[in-house]
């Protein structure tokens, strides 16, 4: 019995040592850096320059095929359209979501977030491609 008590002794305190021979890693933060999708004609400049021509040519891409639905037009149906979608792990479009607003802006917002073409490159986290998440406001106003 008092040799099993010295073993664990000295097993108990070879622990202690041996982690503080490590120092303290509880304040050590791992950070990845999540890097966007890559615009077709954004694959040039650094990160920042490329995530500023995504901006832009999403910017662009959705005012150039925005369209309001004739119908909806007529009825003077106004709203504000929220799409959640992400660019998966390919640089395709996934919608996930869509809110507010009826159904027919509903669906045009869809339609134009929809059309987004394939990115040059899909985000990436780490080294590795991931689907990156992104949220569009539409602002539907027949201006009547």
């Amino acid at each position: 019995m008092k040799n099993l008590l010295i073993a664990m002794c000295i097993l108990f305190s070879t622990t202690i040592f041996a982690q503080q021979e490590w120092g303290n890693v509880s304040k050590n933060n791992i950070t990845l850096k999540e890097l966007s999708p890559v615009w077709p004609g954004c694959e040039n400049g650094s990160a920042t320059q490329r995530d500023d021509c995504f901006n832009t040519k999403l910017y662009a891409h959705i005012a150039k095929n925005f369209k309001y639905p004739p119908a909806a037009y007529k009825k003077n149906e106004e709203g504000r359209v929220i799409v959640d979608f992400v660019i998966n792990e390919k640089g395709l479009v996934e919608v996930k979501n869509v809110s507010g607003g009826s159904k027919e802006l509903q669906e045009e917002a869809k339609r134009n977030i929809l059309a987004i073409p394939k990115m040059a490159k899909p985000g990436m986290m780490g080294g590795k491609p991931r689907a990156i998440k992104f949220t569009v406001p539409f602002t539907f106003k027949t201006g009547k």
